[in-house]
């Protein structure tokens, strides 16, 4: 073993001076954190003399609040699909479009708010993009036609995308690593929490008969047009406490705002331990090591102001294709893709398919049979009403209220409220357990447990054992948040936000295939979704063991002493 030390900057005041120590043992170098001079800390340990109280718990809530507000404002839709059929004359096709549309639009932003979070900072794209999607979703709820429900619903989806992603990155920048997997754990609690109150507020809502006319518009707002409203507000309310929250005090040390970075740490000290501000006990922010020696883009000097964005917008994102980060980038778009295939995709028409079998059984009660046979009877019953819906128009017979589904069954809202049940306690256990248990070998469980009770449901021929199955299954979207906590850990600053927008901007992409494959199949091929969607999770949960930082050496030496995913260092 040898020590080699590398002394930058000799002719650099005192202060300025940095010491980079390597030490070089059975092949790997491995980093060590030189000694700050006096009166300075490295930006770990002065995020660490903050403590972790009020403002920790409060940014956690409010960062909880904004993934349950992407959740509402995406998933919330699919409440409305069965009710909104005759106002907006859809399709089954259209219900496919319009349940994935609002996902197309995180997709193809997901990258530029990825690229300004980490150039401009992460507050300065959450803020007014959860505000203006607020602004898009009450105008949305006047739509009058298919076509524009879809436009306005792209939006907001552009939008939303804003804090979707970043707000990983921004949360765990406000916390140590200690503490960084539990608190975005904690806003993943949060989030399940928001979401059970989503079949709540829909049945609240939905299943009310109150309606009043907008001559106007020339429409009757119905309470499905309220709900859309209503699923906004959470993002509406986080925007405004964004006034109050500060930027994430890691991504100012990166810009070199040293003195704005040492206010935010004082301020949360001051509310942490009511203390006043002075008797924060330190009086000096340097970077930490992985920051200080990562390498900065230069950039040239572009007079075209699009080819600028661009050019910047790829030195941002080709640095995570590079040979240290490619496997692993590569893994983590693979494995978001393929959960969000299930967990948002087949979500879409969970809703359609638990009415549909709420019906069979209210009609056949004791009747056993499966569920993709009812789902097939149901399918076959729409496309009969649609034909019947045509061939009266061609007739001139405009009375179709009886094929109208204004209201949804209780039940669709019980089982619905027991998944999002489900998913809280998922979130509150994996919170409890993460550092101890590891990153990956929860992974594995939640997505291998998940994809079998999937392929199982195909095969139940008792109708709740399989919808209670199919909930299960829709559970695999707990590693969601499990691999975005690691994602967080696995990158420097100066990527870590657009990695976490990159693999889930893939996640999306795979909500979208997921929510039209699966709406393709169900009329004729209800079993092949589900068994495809079962091994493809399996698959998933055996490439999280692939997934690790490159360098790790063997062995218990200090820093890697963790076998979790991440917790291992304090990028």
């Amino acid at each position: 073993m040898c020590e080699f030390k590398e002394k930058q900057g000799n002719s650099a005041p005192a202060e300025s001076t940095k010491l980079t120590i390597a030490t070089i043992e059975g092949g790997n170098v491995i980093a060590s954190m030189p000694e700050p001079v006096k009166g300075a800390e490295y930006f770990e340990s002065a995020l660490e003399a903050t403590t972790f109280g009020k403002f920790n718990y409060i940014l956690i809530l409010v960062s909880g609040l904004i993934l349950a507000n992407v959740l509402l404002e995406t998933l919330g839709i699919s409440f409305v699909l069965p009710v909104s059929q005759c106002d907006l004359n859809l399709t089954i096709q259209e219900r496919g479009i319009l349940s994935a549309i609002g996902f197309a639009g995180i997709i193809s932003s997901s990258h530029l708010w990825g690229f300004l979070a980490d150039t401009t900072g992460r507050r300065n794209v959450i803020r007014p993009t959860l505000l203006l999607g607020f602004v898009v979703t009450v105008v949305s709820s006047f739509a009058t036609s298919f076509w524009l429900m879809v436009i306005l619903r792209y939006i907001n989806g552009f939008c939303i995308s804003g804090g979707s992603a970043t707000i990983y990155a921004f949360l765990g920048e406000f916390h140590t690593a200690k503490n960084r997997s539990r608190a975005i754990m904690g806003s993943a609690f949060i989030f399940g929490v928001g979401s059970m109150l989503m079949p709540c507020i829909a049945w609240l809502v939905i299943n009310q008969e109150w309606r009043f006319v907008i001559p106007y518009l020339g429409i009757t707002y119905k309470p499905w047009r309220f709900f859309m409203v209503v699923c906004g507000i959470p993002g509406f309310l986080c925007g405004l406490a964004l006034f109050k929250i500060p930027e994430s005090p890691k991504f100012l040390l990166s810009q070199g705002k040293d003195e704005k970075t040492l206010e935010i740490l004082q301020m949360m000290f001051h509310v942490n331990t009511c203390r006043p501000h002075d008797q924060y006990p330190i009086s000096h922010v340097v970077e930490d090591i992985d920051s200080a020696m990562s390498p900065k883009v230069k950039r040239e000097r572009i007079s075209n102001p699009a080819v600028a964005l661009l050019r910047s917008m790829w030195d941002q994102t080709q640095p995570l294709f590079n040979r240290e980060y490619m496997r692993t980038t590569i893994l983590i778009c693979s494995i978001q893709f393929w959960i969000f295939v299930t967990s948002n995709g087949m979500y879409m028409w969970f809703p359609h398919i638990l009415n549909s079998v709420a019906e069979f059984m209210n009609e056949n009660p004791g009747n056993r049979t499966y569920m993709c046979q009812i789902v097939y009877s149901k399918q076959q019953s729409i496309f009969d009403a649609e034909n019947a819906h045509g061939a009266a128009v061609s007739d001139g017979v405009t009375e179709t209220a009886t094929q109208c589904i204004e209201k949804l069954e209780i039940s669709t809202y019980q089982h619905s409220l027991v998944l999002e049940v489900l998913y809280a306690v998922g979130f509150a256990l994996i919170g409890g357990i993460i550092n101890k248990v590891g990153k990956q070998v929860i992974l594995f469980v939640c997505l291998v447990a998940c994809g079998a009770c999937g392929i199982a449901a195909t095969y139940a021929d008792i109708p709740m054992v399989a919808i209670y199955l199919y909930v299960v299954l829709l559970l695999c979207g707990l590693g969601i948040n499990v691999l975005s906590a690691a994602t967080v850990d696995l990158y420097p600053t100066r990527l870590r936000a657009m990695a976490v927008c990159i693999s889930l901007m893939m996640g999306r992409l795979g909500s979208v295939v997921g929510a039209n494959v699966f709406g393709a199949l169900l009329s004729h091929h209800c079993e092949s979704a589900f068994i495809v969607s079962g091994v493809t999770l399996i698959l998933s949960g055996f490439l999280g063991f692939f997934v690790t930082k490159k360098g790790k050496p063997s062995g218990k030496s200090g820093v890697w002493r963790r076998t979790s995913l991440i917790s291992m260092t304090g990028n």
